[in-house]
């Protein structure tokens, strides 16, 4: 199964996904400061994989105090903390595998550094095992919702380069497409950083999948076409009342959506849901640098100071939602009720 990440003793290796699908490289982190800058600079990217390479920083972190001679505890590690929760502020996994390994380390204060350290490393390795079997069980039952002989439509990558494995969305595609009830994907270039025509593409490719590539603009004429039956996409944070969070442009996906009659299903796993979040309007929403519009593949496409705006997320209202799946189940129509639902 494909991996971005792999981590060994006093490393993480991380597929720059900046790259693909032309180049595969592997870039090797060994404190938190690197594994933070991958985050921020998009070489790691997708809500669960970012949560997985936030909890092996920290790990480096801590193993770093403890080969200086420093102590190994939630004090001295605020600093590391406080820098991979920095890196991208939207995607809620990152604080939540932080908070997860904090809480690890606040229950250790009785053992020596060692013991510590590698009760962390067990603890990351936790975080990773169960993404990959949480993406496993939303694609069973997710895929069980698509309907045979159509295609659906996907935004952005949601497959395994975003996760531990397998994927949300991408993994629900996957298990529709082996169990029969797929003809085809329609996969969105993702404006600006391309992640549907360069991962998405790439991965169905792999998986020889059939799909057809759309420029972002085509979302309408495709939906209006009548051969879609599903809209599937990630989320990389989800309000208590269901509310939404995910890659720029699912929103507009949504409400075209809703307008032709296709069916919107959100794939994520319960740790990108931020119960302390009321809403979507509590949602911050990260501003990316204007050169990402500004330029395309390094060349520039429009006046080297014209004005941007570049969220790299919006937010699709709960109403627009016809399923949120989890590891846990199926949410039809999700809000507040059924969000704590899903938790009791």
């Amino acid at each position: 199964m494909l991996k971005p990440l792999i981590y060994k003793t006093n490393k993480l290796l991380v597929l720059d996904q900046r790259l693909l699908p032309h180049r595969e490289e592997w870039l090797c982190c060994s404190d938190a400061t690197c594994v933070a800058k991958v985050i921020r600079d998009m070489a790691v990217r997708g809500a669960p994989a970012i949560g997985v390479a936030a909890a092996y920083g920290y790990l480096l972190g801590a193993r770093r105090r403890q080969e200086s001679g420093e102590p190994v505890s939630v004090d001295s590690l605020s600093g590391v903390y406080d820098e991979l929760a920095a890196a991208r502020p939207t995607a809620v996994n990152l604080v939540w595998a932080l908070d997860r390994m904090g809480a690890a380390l606040a229950g250790l204060s009785h053992l020596d550094d060692e013991t510590r350290v590698a009760r962390l490393t067990e603890e990351a390795q936790s975080i990773e095992r169960e993404d990959l079997e949480a993406n496993l069980r939303m694609s069973q039952h997710g895929a069980a919702l698509v309907d045979r002989g159509r295609w659906v439509l996907t935004h952005c990558n949601t497959g395994a380069l975003a996760t531990a494995g397998q994927g949300t969305a991408l993994g629900v595609i996957r298990d529709a497409w082996a169990a029969g009830r797929l003809e085809g994907v329609y996969v969105g270039e993702t404006r600006p950083w391309l992640q549907g025509a360069r991962l998405t593409a790439w991965e169905l490719t792999q998986d020889e999948i059939p799909y057809r590539l759309f420029c972002d603009g085509a979302a309408a004429s495709v939906l209006a076409s009548g051969r879609v039956g599903w809209v599937i996409v990630g989320a990389d944070r989800i309000a208590a009342n269901g509310d939404t969070a995910n890659k720029i442009g699912t929103y507009g996906l949504a409400v075209l959506a809703r307008h032709h009659g296709v069916r919107f299903m959100v794939v994520a796993p319960r740790s990108s849901i931020d119960r302390d979040c009321p809403d979507g309007r509590s949602i911050a929403i990260e501003q990316r640098p204007a050169d990402e519009v500004r330029r395309f593949a390094g060349h520039a496409i429009a006046p080297g100071d014209a004005p941007v705006e570049n969220p790299a997320f919006d937010v699709t209202p709960n109403g627009l939602i016809d399923a949120l799946v989890t590891e846990v189940g199926v949410l039809h129509r999700p809000d507040r009720y059924g969000i704590a639902q899903l938790f009791e």
